[in-house]
Order: structure tokens, then sequence, then C-alpha cells
């Protein structure tokens, strides 16, 4: 979520500079963020499905779960439709090759991410509210659910 969530925090910034400069940023900053965070949202997909699976019977905790693991798996539908492209399209080029629409693309590329981050944030949010749940509000609902108190449940 860190990528994410800093590409967020960045784009302000970012929606001003001009082409050369956001051009470098890409090419040279964003790189990294991909080779450690694109592993990292991949097993956050898995490990989510595997939650989803894990809770299936229960109710409450499912549907929460069930909700961060379509999050996650919609940022990945984004950064492919939206995001890869304009990776494509400008990555290669220099600042004199940049086309006159180089705007548009940097947009796409800025609110896509901005879109990806609070869908990570929502994935979050939802998987705590999960694990919330799950916890007994009383005495009563503890030993109302056995395991609850036993070592390691």
């Amino acid at each position: 979520m860190s990528a994410a969530v800093a590409h967020l925090l960045e784009m302000p910034a970012k929606l001003n500079y001009d082409g050369a400069l956001w051009l470098k940023l890409l090419q040279t900053l964003y790189p990294t963020f991909g080779k450690v965070s694109g592993v990292c949202e991949i097993g956050a997909v898995i490990a989510c499905l595997a939650l989803v699976a894990v809770v299936r019977k229960r109710r409450r905790a499912f549907r929460w779960t069930l909700l961060a693991a379509s999050c996650l798996a919609a940022t990945h539908a984004i950064f492919w439709i939206w995001v890869a492209p304009v990776n494509t399209a400008l990555v290669p080029l220099s600042p004199e090759t940049l086309p006159a629409n180089w705007e548009r693309w940097r947009d796409q590329w800025e609110f896509a991410h901005a879109a990806r981050a609070i869908l990570q944030i929502v994935a979050l949010a939802a998987l705590v509210v999960s694990v919330l749940t799950e916890l007994p509000t009383t005495a009563r609902d503890s030993e109302e659910r056995p395991g609850l108190n036993e070592p390691g449940a």
C-alpha cells in the first residue's frame, strides 16, 4: 500500500511539473516502485483471497474480507488498463519526443494511481472491520464462542 499512497501524496506537486521533469521522474524514480510493490501487491491479493476462503462460513467477516479482496483485485485491473499503457508509451521517450498531449497521459497515470491508493485504503479498512466484527462485544459473547478464550485461538 505504501507505493500507491506515496503516488497519491506526490500527485499535487507533480501535476504542476513541466513535461521534462515529470517524464524524468517516470523514467528514474518509479521503476523500483514496481519491482518491490508489484510483488507485494500480488502477494496481498493472494493472501486476501486465501483469507476469504478461510472466513467463508463467518458471514460478517466474509463480506468485509471479500470487499477487501475485490478492492485489491481492482487495483491490479486499474494498473493494467490505465497505468501500464502510459508506462509503455512514455518511458522510452525523451523530453524532446514527448507528445504534445503528454498532459493527458500524465493525468491518466496520476489519477489511476490515486484511485489505486484509495482502493487500497478501503481494502485495509475492510480487513480491520472484518476482524472487529469477530471480536466479542461482551463477556457473554466470548462464552458463546468456543475457542475464543483458549490459548492460540
